[in-house]
């Protein structure tokens, strides 16, 4: 049922009478589930529903009811789309009304206020995100991630919590043999090797060591799975037993069983009588049960009675492992010398000889604990959400370190009798869901949003697919996950790697860093040409930017740079800083006080100098001047954009962005071929620029960068300073406290 529940172990079932509650698909042991395999056994029931009443169809019902939610990116950039509409409405109108009432052409001034409009759009921003995000992509499927929607590649980015299914997403979905316990010792198993446990520390074992050879024969041979293909088929525990056998060397011939009693639920145990040289009854089974049939026990290659204090010792042993949650089997065997007819199973399976405890369990990923470790790091939460067993989820989600001291666990029944109000209350300490039903894991995406998180949900089984579709971000596993749950989901992993996850958020975070740096040197840009015709119109001067001049510039000179800007690479603290918050704009973190400080010194040095070439009476000089300065401050601005906020651009932090310093040139050739060639001087309105012209368009040109960049380094300097004051401080109170 792993595929529905979560549990990675076949249960039994049975048509006894259930006297407990039922929260979970995974508490009916009565019932046969649509979409679950059936693994062993023979079985007749009454279908009690079908289709849409199934649980496979209570999933469906759930997933049709949903519609996919807005991504963070998608928000944010709505909201950037109403202000600048409302920006542009109200400065067109401004720019038309003040220079009508100037006494300026009305024709002029309605071009210009279009002009201004359209200025103040950043009309390349729609093609540099989608741009952006489909080399997002393309970094990401190299990381071994799929992008099925394309917005959702900045989404992870913005994730705060991962809600993630244990079995298969952080655990690897099969049973495996760790440990052995016989002959009063404790084996680790690593593999093909084995360590055991002495002197307070694992030391290795022989390589033909008897005890784990003997224990290893009988649970190779005493067991129903398969070879097939290049893998074992069956039973997920029998796979795991046969697959230690196997590397153990263990040779299993099935023409030498001779006979089989089959496991049932009521017997709890499983036996075959190997032939060969020595007939043998070989037993598997639960660990009590097996425990109770045994009189004698197997110990250093010899055959002693089994004492009360041996059954106190093995109970002891299996207490700890339980705490460990390994799911225990016992093997046990005896020797056949009597004819088998005429004797029932019961008396065959007496008086056994007592081997050893193998401890299974479903091992976590060995990436999955360095990558939620890095989760942390970066102040994501994550949390496990499982239709297993409480204990089972606990014992993972430690050795995991998802749930600590303090953290509290969820059951499916918890939740049954808990209403939304007290979710919302509890969730926040709560690190572990088990025994989850998937109407469950839908309300705890729900009550994570509501808590203003950006959730992740992954999952690979059918029963993950209505919370992996609610999430902001849902991710399904590429090899082990469903057809349902790929379906589903909005990233999917094709290694099936929770490491992969963290990658992904990584270039989520990455990929919007980089939309900030262009929106912030696009509207810097955008604000500056604003301004630099506001202030002429408010100084009473001719205009300094004709209309198709401001057209080429938002048009063909930012907008190389600002593709640059969206491919460029990643900062390496990158991972060190906290998720935004989903509530936080475009504009977060200062940004609009930056771009209006900015904006403001564009238009400043472009008027001023526009203001001292007007002087010699030269108004399309002038206009030119005015046109080469205000490219040329794009162009210085570009690289503080790059840098981070707060960071002088000369600082190196990262490899250096070709592209941006190729897209710089273009830019400035572009201008200059407008500026010099003689077809274009008509129709752009340009005059060829002397030397001393191009002295001054430098110098006002490069000042708003000069000054910005003296400014944070001269507060880099003053936080030197004063982190080191505080060092002395620091080391002087120590020395007057211990009066050294």
């Amino acid at each position: 049922e792993a595929a529905l529940t979560g549990e990675s172990v076949a249960v039994n079932k049975s048509a006894a009478l259930l006297t407990d509650l039922v929260s979970a698909p995974g508490d009916a042991l009565n019932m046969a589930f649509c979409g679950t395999t059936v693994v062993a056994g023979r079985a007749q029931g009454v279908a009690v529903a079908t289709a849409m009443n199934t649980q496979l169809g209570q999933i469906a019902h759930l997933m049709g009811q949903m519609n996919p939610p807005q991504t963070p990116l998608q928000q944010r950039l709505s909201s950037l789309g109403r202000l600048l509409v409302l920006l542009c409405l109200g400065v067109c109108a401004a720019v038309t009304f003040l220079g009508c009432w100037r006494g300026e052409p009305v024709y002029q001034m309605f071009m210009s206020g279009v002009s201004l409009a359209v200025a103040a759009i950043p009309e390349g921003l729609p093609a540099i995100v989608t741009i952006s995000l489909a080399l997002g992509v393309q970094r990401m499927i190299r990381r071994r991630a799929i992008v099925r929607r394309l917005p959702a590649v900045e989404t992870l980015g913005s994730a705060s919590v991962i809600c993630s299914d244990k079995t298969g997403t952080l655990t690897e979905n099969r049973m495996s043999l760790e440990q052995i316990y016989g002959d009063g010792k404790l084996y680790k198993v690593e593999g093909t090797k084995f360590r055991v446990w002495g002197k307070g520390a694992w030391e290795e074992a022989r390589p033909d060591d008897t005890l784990t050879v003997l224990a290893l024969t009988i649970a190779g041979r005493c067991n129903n799975a398969y070879y097939e293909g290049g893998s074992f088929w069956g039973d997920p525990t029998e796979i795991g037993l046969a697959e230690a056998a196997r590397a153990a060397g263990v040779k299993v011939h099935p023409l030498d069983r001779e006979m089989e009693i089959p496991f049932t639920p009521e017997r709890k145990m499983m036996s075959v009588v190997w032939g060969g040289a020595q007939r043998q009854l070989l037993v598997k089974g639960a660990p009590e049960t097996l425990l109770a049939r045994c009189r004698y026990r197997w110990w250093e290659g010899k055959v002693m009675p089994l004492t009360s204090g041996d059954r106190l010792e093995i109970t002891t042993r299996l207490e700890q492992m339980a705490s460990l949650s390994l799911r225990s089997l016992a093997v046990a065997y005896r020797n056949l010398h009597s004819p088998l007819a005429n004797k029932s199973p019961d008396k065959l399976e007496q008086d056994l000889i007592w081997v050893a405890v193998l401890g299974l369990e479903d091992p976590p990923r060995p990436e999955a604990l360095p990558a939620i470790r890095l989760c942390r790091k970066a102040g994501i939460r994550v949390i496990m959400i499982t239709g297993d067993h409480r204990a089972t989820a606990v014992a993972i989600a430690r050795r995991l370190e998802i749930m600590g001291s303090r953290d509290e666990v969820l059951s499916g029944q918890q939740l049954e009798v808990m209403d939304d109000r007290e979710l919302l209350r509890v969730i926040r300490q709560v690190a572990v869901f088990a025994r989850v039903s998937p109407a469950h894991k839908l309300r705890i995406v729900r009550a994570l949003r509501r808590r203003g998180g950006v959730v992740a949900m992954t999952g690979d089984g059918v029963n993950d697919a209505p919370a992996i579709k609610e999430a902001d971000i849902g991710i399904a596993m590429g090899l082990s996950g469903t057809d349902v749950a790929r379906e589903a989901a909005d990233l999917v992993l094709s290694d099936d790697n929770f490491s992969t996850i963290v990658s992904a958020i990584e270039e989520g975070r990455h990929i919007y860093n980089n939309i900030r740096k262009f929106i912030r040197f696009l509207l810097g840009c955008n604000l500056g040409e604003i301004l630099t015709m506001l202030l002429a119109i408010l100084l009473q001067l001719p205009l300094p930017l004709k209309p198709i001049q401001i057209l080429w510039i938002n048009l063909v000179t930012d907008g190389f740079p600002a593709l640059a800007l969206g491919i460029d690479q990643p900062e390496p603290e990158l991972m060190e800083k906290p998720p935004r918050k989903r509530e936080e704009g475009v504009f977060g973190g200062g940004l609009w006080g930056r771009l209006a400080i900015r904006g403001w010194f564009i238009s400043m040095v472009t008027i001023l100098a526009f203001s001292y070439a007007l002087s010699s009476g030269d108004l399309p000089r002038a206009q030119t001047i005015a046109f080469a300065t205000l490219i040329t401050s794009q162009l210085a601005y570009v690289f503080e954009c790059r840098s981070g906020e707060g960071q002088a651009f000369w600082v190196k932090s990262r490899p250096a962005n070709r592209l941006l310093l190729a897209a710089v040139g273009s830019s400035f050739l572009l201008m200059c071929l407008v500026i010099y060639l003689p077809a274009l001087n008509p129709v752009f309105y340009t005059i060829p620029l002397t030397v001393i012209d191009w002295q001054l368009v430098l110098g006002a040109g490069l000042l708003p960068s000069l000054i910005d960049q003296a400014c944070l380094t001269v507060e880099r300097i003053y936080k030197s300073h004063r982190y080191r004051r505080l060092r002395v401080a620091t080391l002087l109170s120590w020395f007057k406290v211990t009066g050294r």
